[in-house]
Parts: structure tokens; C-alpha cells; sequence
């Protein structure tokens, strides 16, 4: 364990009742040395002692669990409590304040968390606080709310004609279907609010959160559209039954149309009102409803045991009678919705409203309890109300009434026919005669978006007192609308906070002890004025439906992709699902998405990809741990490791290249070329090393990784970042080349910049530049360097982003010791990274009608001629014309550019120019050979006069230094590059782009300056990007079809 050492310095009396800091113990400018404590002298600690409570009794930094360990937020007026780091308790303890106040802990017991809420610490007394939260327990928050959006209208206007088209057992069927789908439903919903803390948001919190902010958001802001929609449509249905009362009572306030308008714009807007005065007033205003209905249902199974009156009797009502029951078991289908699909497409709205609790999740005392338990409490009791209506509907009321009470016959006359004539016989006012065309129970196919007066008339004339059944839709009708406007309004506030879409912030604003979204309430109350006013909810309610119906399909596939993928932080604890039922609802959710309206379906899921579409373009910088991340990270695995089980293939060779970048920002245009001809094809891995003491670099390493790789990806290059400790730069490269990618993806080309200070820096540095190059030849890689007229390295212009330790001197010497790859001091910012602006380069611009020159001089395998065809098939490039440039003999010219032609086109390459240099191997101009001379001189041994011990010993000391034999044994080579220089001058001042093979120096009989200077004088003085390649001499091209 790690111990604390503990001050001999008397303590402030006051604070050992109190609280302690690290500071505090610590004592004095100067730590006291450390002293090691346990259990077994508790002479050193004191019960009061901060670090004595926060462990049992082991007085040390370390400390045990604890739920602020792991809680985003801390208590209200408290520090935010965390566990010590890793450095703390491993290498050593900051002394900085802020992290030392936040290692304290109280010395009393902490408090506990329960449903968000905060105890009041000041005392025990049980006073509530006056700014706390209203939360609401699952009965009050979740069940009542969803039972009274889910019977809504069609409980009172639609059951009793369904029953009477489709038999009570069709109609059995048809409620038990759609509570299928409600409670598979239900199950997903309380498996993902279950797995983790639920904040508000509802169902945009549920689905983001699982699914990511993809289908998340798009499905947020159609399920806000739709309760806002919502809101109007259940709205309009309560104006349309007020407006028939004041028909039926003779006293219209303007027209039928305009009578709505009024009433739904009033009513509406009292519903703001209750919204607006807070959550609890809109609970309180909500029970009030569901009193209503209680009693409304009361009245209604009362009136079916009340025996029928004669009026009654004339509708269709005969109480409870078996005759009645079994001939309304089978259906007897009419009018144009007269199916089992029609009849389900009507009812099935009825059974939505799940999501009603839900959808206040931020406002529940603990959600993960409450979702579930009042769902599913939801779901089962409102299930059992839609088959006791049904059935009781069904055996008390026959199917066709003429509700006369003059259409009399003379019983025994024959003129009577029906089941209605049989069963009374011995009264002389029957319900129903042959030929009657009105009828009770049944009635014309509803209007969407109104009351049938049919219909409601069954109710209220089984019930015991008719107003209570329309005071029962007045609240079923009142409270939907409110449920709506509440969700609405919270679950695009969550959105809004989100900031997935433009332009919504302003509406994420919260106000008060609840956070209320008074400006979405605003806005729903907007969208509702609107749709009431333009009364065309007939044709928007269709939509409206599936967008809800969406909801439900993602919820469910939430559900399965968060079980399938197996990820380790899927854990919800309720366990009562499946991800096989899940997955059935998610598509059952999408089957009857086309069987209400199919061209709504198209609509709906229309609507859905845009906005899919568009949060994939927009790529919001968030981070959910989403199942989808889980499937993505399953995927990627399940593949890398088949890749293992398929062995290499020329045609399938990819170009994987490890580039030597340093910091990636410094060297822009290296990682923008080799960006382009890997995008989205190959591997490419930014190397960086960074070199000095790891005990120093270690937290310089963690912090600046996240930065490159946001600046890779702002700058939309498809790379990985790698980053090493190491001694020298050297063993760096060598630990990256070995350890670099995973099973079959990993690197085959080493991408360096060109050491274009050589001759200036430090000899053991160029030594160590040309070893990285031997050492990507021993493990086989393939090597490429890239030569740039104004050089690669911007680090000078990068040095704003360097923290103020940095010293711009000792960063430049360091530059001329350490070369392209040598990183500089100091940190760097990874937020200043990743905003900082994009420096350009010449491989972002497009190149116009400019050539590519290929000098394929020495047959590597391929791959001198496959970067320039990979690079040739981008956008920027297309245009260019690409040369292939080949060594050959003046007097068989002809014969070798044929005979280059034809193994270009078996290679299907595209290359049709080709040039044969049969002036390769002529001497250069003196004053050519001359500067070569020159360059080299300062690393000449000159040991021609010199004895072979003073040779010995001055090889051992300057490995790099060039004898007069070795010069001598590579002239020839000298002079070819001298020549290859001149030839380049001549045919490619001009090129885009020229890629030449990269001479190989063999390996301990080449010094490191003699082959610095091939490179040097081969690629100098020419204005385009010089590109040297060598690939590892195996076949990169085939013309072989297998």
C-alpha cells in the first residue's frame, strides 16, 4: 500500500471536528519524511484522522470503495471526492493543491445517494428543503401517466364498434397482438433504463445512449414532433365532444369548424398554463384525471348489472345474457374497414402510450426502478380494461338496434326477427326490426380524429349516469394531451442540450428547481396552435403514429443490439427479457408500420434516415459508450482475427505503411501523401518517438495522443497514432516496426521524411537515420522517403501549441541532432491540437494536367509503380499524366520500351508512356561531379597515408566517416546518381510528382555519409515532391488472375 507520512505539527483544534486535507497533514512547506503506519501502532492515528475514516483504519493514501468514485456529479456545496491516481499511489503524491483538496475526506459518514436527492446536512429534523427537486415514485410518475395515455379516447369511441365488427374473440386477439408488441416493448424499455444511471430525456435518452447519437437524435426530434402533434390531436378530439354537446344543447359558438378552433386553442392553452406551473401541478392535474376515469369506468360496469329500461332496451341493451355473448363471439364484418387488419389498424393507437412515463425520466425519484414496475403495472391494467370492456360490451348489447321506441310489432306475428325479438317476446316495444337500417353497438366505420356518436352512445347508455362516461373522455382526452406536451417538451430539451442539430440551443434552457423547458413548452404549445388551426389532422395522423411506432421498432432493436454485442457494460439489472423477443418487436414494430398506412411508413422511415444521414455527415463529438461503438469494436475483431486464417496473395497486397511523422502536425504534407493513397484502402500508422527519461515522458505520452488523434481526424486522414518511449531514436523505430499494427494488419513500408540537415547535424544521428532504413530492410519492409524542396519539418510555426517550458533554441538543436523524426520539448495542448488551424499542402490541391515521372530503374517487386497508381486513382490527381522512365542501351531502345510496355499492360496499370534513358550510365558534367566531391569531403577518412592501427581505431570512433577505398569501390554508383540527377533536371523540372527507386547501400560497407550523399545529390535542385521507393524485392503486382 501506499502510506502517508504523517506531520508531527499540531493541528488546528477546530479542524478536528471538521474535514482534513492532504495539505493540512502534510503540514509545513516541506514534506516529513516518510514513515510507514498500520493497524498494529494506533498510536500514529486518531479516529478523527481524516485517513483513519477513509479506509479501516489503515492510515494510508489509499482509500476504499465509495460511490463518489464513480458518480459524474458531486453533492451540492461539496468538493467532488476521487480515488487517487495511479502516479499518486505508484511514483509520487502531487503536492499541487487543488489535486490535494480533492484527495480529502470528510470525517463523517458520508451521505448517502439516494434518487438524486441531497439530505439536508444541517440537520436531522426532516424539513424538507424548499429548493429540492419534485421526484415522483413509479405509481404516480410512471403508472398512472402511462395508463391514461394509453386508453385515451379509443377506450370510449372505437372498443364497442371494433367489438361488434370483429366478435369478442377477434377482438381478444387483437388486443392481446397489440399488447404483444407494447410489452416486448416494455421489456426493452426497462432493460436499457435498468443498465445505468437515467437522466432525463426519456426515450431520446434511452435510444442515444444505446444506439448512439445516429438514430438517436433523429428519433428525438420526430418523437418531440410527434407529442407536440400529439398534443393537437387529442385536443381536437376533446373540442369535437365539446362541440357536440353544445349542438345537442342548441347553442353553437360560431361553426362546427370554428367551434374547435376555439375550444382546442383554449383548451390548449390551459394545459400550458398547468405545464408552466410545474411538474407537481401537472402530477396533481393528472391524478385528477385518472380519478375521473376511475369513476367514469365505475359507472360503466354498474350500468351493465342495472336491467335495461325500455329505452335501453329500443338501442340494444339487454344486460347480461349468454345468448347475447355467444352470438357476439364470431365477428360480422361491414363498411369498408370491415377486416381483421382494418380493425387492428384502428385499435392498435389505443395501446401506445408506453413511453409516457419514460419520457419524464429526469423528474422520477429513481428511474431504473420506476420505469419498469410502472410500464409493465401500465401495460397489464390497462390489457385487463380493454378485455373486461370488450367482453362485458359483448354480452350486454347486440349488434343492430333501431332505437325507436314506436317501432312496435305484435309478438307472435312473424314479422319479428332477430335476437333481440326472441329474447323479448312478451314486451311490445322490441329494439330491432327486419329491414332497420340504425343500429346500436355497431355503427359506420369511425372518422379518424373525431367521435362516433354511435358509438359513444353505447357507453353512455350502458353506463349508470351518461355525463360521467363524457367527463370519462374529457380526461382520457385532457390528460393525453398534457402527457404529450410534457414529453415534448423534455425530450427535446435533452436534445436540445445535446446539441446534435443547429439552431435548437436556445430551446435546452432550463428554469427553476426541475430544470422545466419553459421555452419547449412554448414551442409544443406553438405546434399544437397550429395543427388545431389548420384542422387537417386526419391526414398528419398517420404519420404521427409511425413516428411513435419508430420509437418502439428502436427500442426494441436497442434492446437486441445491446445483448448481441456482449458488451462487458451491458449489465441491466432487470433480467426478465430477451434479445430474441426484442428483435421480434423491432421488426413486429415495422410490420405494422405498413399495415396502418404503408405511404405514412415511407414517410416516417424517410424522415428518419435524413436526419441519420445528416448527424453521420456532421459527426457530433460525443461519446456515449454506445452499443453501436460495442458492434463496431465486435466487428473489427471478429474480421482481424479471420484475416488470420487467409494467407497473403499478391492481389490482395496492400501498401501499410508506419510513417515516421513525430508529432503529425509538424510534418503535414508526409501524413497528407500517404493519407491519399491509403484512404480507405490500406493501413497507415503515424509513429512518433519520443526519447528521454520515462519516468519524465510518461504523463507527456498520455496526454498528448488524444490530441493527434483529434488532429488526424480533423484533418480527415484515415490513420492511426502510435507513440513510443525509448532511449534513442533508433531503438524507438525499431520497437514500433516490431510491435506496430495487429495479426494481418500491420505496417509493410516504412515512410520517412528526408534528413535534410545531415551535413549539419550530428554524425550518431545520421548514423542512426540510415540504420532505421537497414533495419526496415532486416524486417522485410519495404521503404519509402520523401524529399520536399522547402523541407516536411513546420514544428517553427507550431510553437504557439508548446507549453512556456519549451525553449525555441534548444528545440531547433535538437532538431539539427535529431532529424525529421526527432520530436520537440515540451507539451503540447491536445484541445490547442485539435483546433488549431490545418496548415496546406501541395497533395490538398488539385494538380491539374502535370505529369507523375516514374523512374522504375531497378526492379523492386512492383512497388515504385503501385503508390503512383494508387495515388493516380484519387480526385486530385486523376488528371495527371503518368511517365514511366526505364534504364536501357542505345541500340536496343526499341526492343526494351516494347518490351516495357507489355509487362505494363499485363499489370493493367493504365501506363501507356513509357521512355526508355539510354544516356544513363554517361559521365556527368566536372562541375556536377565536382559538387558531389565537395559534399562528401568533410566526411572523408583520408587514411591512403595513414597506418592500419591509427584506420582501425578512427573507424571505431567515426563510423560514418567514407575511406578512400570505399570511395573508390562505389564510384561508379557516385556517378550514376550525379547523372540520375541531371537526367531528372532535365525531364521533370516540371512534374506534379516524381518517384524515382531508392538505391540501396549495402549494409556495413556503405558508410551512413556516402549514402546520404547519393540521396542528397540524386533528389537536389528539383522543384517537385521527390518520392524514394524501394519495396522489399517480392512481387506487389501479378498479372495472374488466381
Amino acid at each position: 500500500m501506499a502510506e502517508l507520512p504523517v506531520s508531527e505539527t499540531p493541528r488546528d483544534p477546530a479542524l478536528c471536528s471538521g474535514r482534513f486535507t492532504i495539505s493540512t497533514l502534510l503540514g509545513g512547506e516541506e514534506p516529513p519524511p516518510p514513515a510507514a503506519h498500520d493497524s498494529s501502532h494506533p498510536g500514529h492515528l486518531t479516529h478523527g484522522h481524516t485517513f483513519y475514516n477513509r479506509t479501516f483504519g489503515y492510515n494510508t493514501v489509499d482509500v476504499v470503495p465509495a460511490y463518489e468514485h464513480y458518480a459524474d456529479s458531486a453533492l451540492p456545496g461539496e468538493p467532488r471526492k476521487v480515488r487517487p491516481t495511479l502516479a499518486d499511489l505508484h511514483s509520487f503524491l502531487k503536492q499541487e493543491g487543488s489535486h490535494l483538496q480533492a484527495l480529502a475526506f470528510d470525517s463523517r459518514p458520508s451521505h448517502e445517494m439516494t434518487d438524486g436527492l441531497v439530505e439536508d446536512e444541517a440537520g436531522t429534523n426532516g424539513k424538507k428543503n424548499p429548493e429540492e427537486p419534485v421526484r415522483f415514485g413509479w405509481v404516480k410518475g410512471v403508472m398512472i401517466r402511462c395508463m391514461l395515455n394509453i386508453w385515451g379516447v379509443i377506450l370510449y369511441l372505437r372498443l364497442p364498434w371494433i367489438t361488434a365488427q370483429a366478435g369478442i374473440v377477434l377482438t381478444w386477439i387483437i388486443i392481446l397482438l397489440s399488447v404483444t408488441v407494447t410489452s416486448i416493448t416494455g421489456l426493452s424499455i426497462s432493460a436499457i433504463s435498468t443498465n445505468g444511471k437515467v437522466k432525463s430525456g426519456g426515450t431520446y435518452f434511452l435510444i442515444s445512449r444505446s444506439l448512439g447519437p445516429e438514430l438517436g437524435g433523429s428519433i428525438g426530434l420526430i418523437f418531440a414532433f410527434a407529442n407536440a402533434v400529439g398534443v393537437a390531436m387529442h385536443t381536437v378530439g376533446f373540442a369535437e365532444t365539446v362541440r357536440d354537446l353544445l349542438q345537442e344543447y342548441g347553442s353553437p359558438i360560431v361553426d362546427p369548424t370554428n367551434d374547435i378552433r376555439i375550444i382546442g386553442v383554449v383548451t390548449v392553452t390551459v394545459l400550458l398554463a398547468i405545464s408552466l406551473a410545474g411538474m407537481e401541478w401537472e402530477s396533481k392535474a393528472q391524478v385528477l384525471f385518472f380519478l375521473v376515469i376511475m369513476v367514469s369506468f365505475a359507472n360503466y360496469l354498474v350500468g351493465t348489472l342495472i336491467p335495461p329500461s325500455e329505452e335501453k332496451a329500443s338501442k340494444g341493451f339487454f344486460s347480461y345474457r349468454a345468448d347475447i355473448f355467444v352470438q357476439n363471439l364470431v365477428p360480422e364484418w361491414r363498411g369498408m374497414d370491415g377486416s381483421f387488419f382494418g380493425m387492428f389498424s384502428i385499435f392498435f393507437p389505443s395501446a401506445t402510450g408506453i413511453l409516457a412515463g419514460a419520457n419524464i425520466s429526469g423528474d422520477l425519484k429513481d428511474p431504473a426502478v420506476a420505469i419498469p414496475k410502472g410500464t409493465l403495472m401500465a401495460i397489464f391494467w390497462t390489457t385487463i380494461s380493454y378485455l373486461a370492456i370488450s367482453a362485458t360490451i359483448g354480452s350486454c348489447v347486440v349488434r343492430d338496434a333501431s332505437g325507436g321506441l314506436n317501432d312496435t310489432v305484435t309478438p307472435g306475428s312473424g314479422a319479428c326477427e332477430g335476437l333481440a325479438c326472441r329474447s323479448f317476446q312478451t314486451k311490445s316495444l322490441l329494439a330491432v326490426g327486419t329491414g332497420v337500417t340504425q343500429v346500436g353497438a355497431l355503427g359506420p366505420a369511425p372518422h379518424l380524429g373525431g367521435p362516433n356518436p354511435m358509438s359513444l352512445q353505447t357507453m353512455s347508455m350502458v353506463s349508470g349516469f351518461a355525463p360521467l362516461i363524457t367527463a370519462g373522455i374529457f380526461g382520457a382526452t385532457l390528460s393525453s394531451a398534457l402527457a404529450c406536451l410534457v414529453s415534448a417538451a423534455k425530450v427535446f430539451q435533452c436534445l436540445c442540450l445535446d446539441q446534435l442539430y443547429p439552431l435548437i440551443g436556445f430551446f435546452g434552457k432550463g428554469y427553476g428547481k426541475n430544470n422545466e423547458p419553459v421555452r419547449g413548452y412554448l414551442l409544443a404549445y406553438a405546434i399544437a396552435v397550429a395543427f388545431i388551426i389548420i384542422a387537417e389532422l386526419n391526414t398528419i395522423a398517420p404519420i404521427i403514429s409511425n413516428f411513435f411506432l419508430c420509437s418502439y421498432a428502436l427500442i426494441n432493436f436497442s434492446c437486441f443490439h445491446a445483448s448481441i454485442t456482449n458488451s462487458p457494460g451491458w449489465r441491466p439489472s432487470f433480467r426478465y427479457y430477451s434479445k430474441w423477443a426484442a428483435l421480434f418487436g423491432a421488426i413486429i414494430s415495422v410490420v405494422i408500420m405498413f399495415l396502418l398506412t404503408w405511404w405514412a411508413a415511407l414517410i416516417a422511415i424517410g424522415v428518419v434516415l435524413f436526419l441519420l444521414l445528416y448527424v453521420i455527415y456532421k459527426k457530433p463529438e460525443v461519446n456515449w459508450g454506445s452499443s453501436v461503438q460495442a458492434g463496431s469494436y465486435n466487428l473489427a475483431l471478429s474480421y482481424s482475427v479471420g484475416l488470420n486464417e487467409v494467407e497473403d496473395h499478391i492481389k490482395n497486397y496492400r501498401p501499410q505503411c508506419l510513417v515516421l511523422t513525430g508529432p503529425p502536425n509538424f510534418r503535414p504534407a508526409l501524413v497528407d501523401f500517404v493519407g491519399t493513397f491509403t484512404r480507405n484502402l490500406s493501413l497507415m500508422i503515424c509513429g512518433h518517438v519520443l526519447m528521454g527519461a520515462r519516468k519524465q515522458r510518461m504523463p507527456e505520452l498520455r496526454l498528448i495522443a488524444s490530441g493527434h488523434t483529434k488532429w488526424l481526424n480533423k484533418r480527415k486522414i484515415k490513420a492511426f497514432y502510435s507513440d513510443v518511449l525509448a532511449e534513442d531514436l533508433r531503438s524507438g523505430v525499431q520497437v514500433l516496426m516490431q510491435a506496430a499494427g495487429l495479426g494481418r494488419m500491420k505496417p509493410n513500408i516504412l515512410v520517412v521524411g528526408f534528413k535534410k540537415n545531415w551535413q549539419s547535424a550530428q554524425p550518431a544521428t545520421v548514423e542512426d537515420y540510415i540504420g532505421m532504413l537497414h533495419d526496415a530492410f532486416d524486417f522485410n519492409y519495404g521503404v519509402c522517403v520523401m524529399r520536399m524542396r522547402e523541407g516536411l519539418n513546420i514544428s517553427e510555426v507550431m510553437q504557439a501549441h508548446i507549453n512556456p517550458v519549451f525553449d525555441p533554441a534548444e528545440d531547433s538543436k535538437q532538431a539539427r541532432a535529431g532529424g525529421a523524426q526527432l520530436s520537440v520539448s515540451g507539451t503540447v495542448d491536445p484541445e490547442a491540437l485539435g483546433q488549431e488551424e490545418q496548415a496546406s499542402t501541395v497533395f490538398q490541391s488539385e494538380q491539374g494536367k502535370k505529369t507523375i515521372d516514374i523512374y522504375w530503374l531497378f526492379d523492386d517487386g512492383g512497388l515504385t509503380l503501385l503508390i503512383p497508381y494508387l495515388l493516380g486513382r484519387k480526385k486530385r490527381w486523376s488528371k495527371c499524366r503518368i511517365r514511366v522512365f526505364v534504364g536501357g542501351q542505345i541500340n536496343r531502345m526499341d526492343q526494351e520500351r516494347k518490351a516495357i510496355i507489355s509487362l505494363l499492360s499485363k499489370f493493367r496499370l493504365g501506363f501507356h508512356e513509357v521512355h526508355v534513358l539510354p544516356d544513363i550510365n554517361q559521365k556527368p558534367r566536372a562541375e556536377h561531379i565536382k559538387r558531389f566531391e565537395d559534399m562528401i569531403a568533410p566526411f572523408r577518412l583520408n587514411d591512403g597515408f595513414k597506418d592500419e592501427a591509427t584506420v582501425t581505431e578512427m573507424r571505431r570512433d567515426c563510423p560514418w566517416k567514407i575511406s578512400d577505398e570505399e570511395i573508390n569501390k562505389n564510384r561508379i554508383k557516385s556517378l550514376r546518381q550525379v547523372r540520375l540527377n541531371e537526367i531528372l533536371l532535365d525531364y521533370s523540372r516540371d512534374a506534379a510528382l516524381v518517384v524515382i527507386t531508392l538505391p540501396i547501400g549495402r549494409k556495413g560497407k556503405c558508410p551512413s555519409s556516402l549514402y546520404m550523399a547519393w540521396l542528397e545529390t540524386l533528389s537536389q535542385d528539383l522543384r517537385p515532391p521527390v518520392i524514394l521507393i524501394r519495396g522489399n524485392q517480392e512481387n506487389v503486382l501479378t498479372f495472374y488472375c488466381q
